[in-house]
């Protein structure tokens, strides 16, 4: 039955989007989406499913769907997800999180709503030593 199946928060896992440094390519063009694994052990098949979609110019828009997957990401570690273009910052941002750990299997939906990927909203983010919009 349905009331049988425990359901376990996800805990210690951010998604978070900051901008390029100015030393890097094209900074100015795009931020860079991570997902960043606080837990001391790590987390097995993590599939990340990313998409964007909103109002640009009085017109509705969609961004293709992303998946990626990694089979590990070690403990107290971080991986970039994907670039995100400035033109792209306006719309709202998805991130739905599928990953293994301890035998059990979790997902969460990250959602930067329009607005929020401003300077105004940013944080220190740990691991990435930058600053930048999370969601924990």
């Amino acid at each position: 039955m349905k009331k049988d199946i425990p359901i376990r928060k996800v805990e210690d896992l951010i998604v978070a989007v900051v901008p390029r440094m100015p030393f890097e390519e094209e900074h100015e063009f795009f931020w860079d989406a991570y997902l960043i694994n606080l837990k001391n052990e790590p987390i097995r098949s993590v599939l990340v499913n990313s998409t964007g979609y909103g109002e640009i110019e009085g017109e509705l828009r969609k961004t293709t769907t992303l998946r990626f997957f990694w089979e590990t990401i070690d403990g107290m570690t971080y991986e970039k997800i994907e670039p995100v273009d400035i033109n792209l910052l306006q719309m709202t941002s998805e991130y739905w999180i599928s990953f293994s750990f301890e035998d059990y299997l979790y997902d969460k939906k990250y959602v930067f709503v329009p607005g929020s990927l401003d300077e105004m909203n940013f944080t220190d983010i740990p691991l990435l030593s930058r600053r930048g919009v999370m969601i924990k």
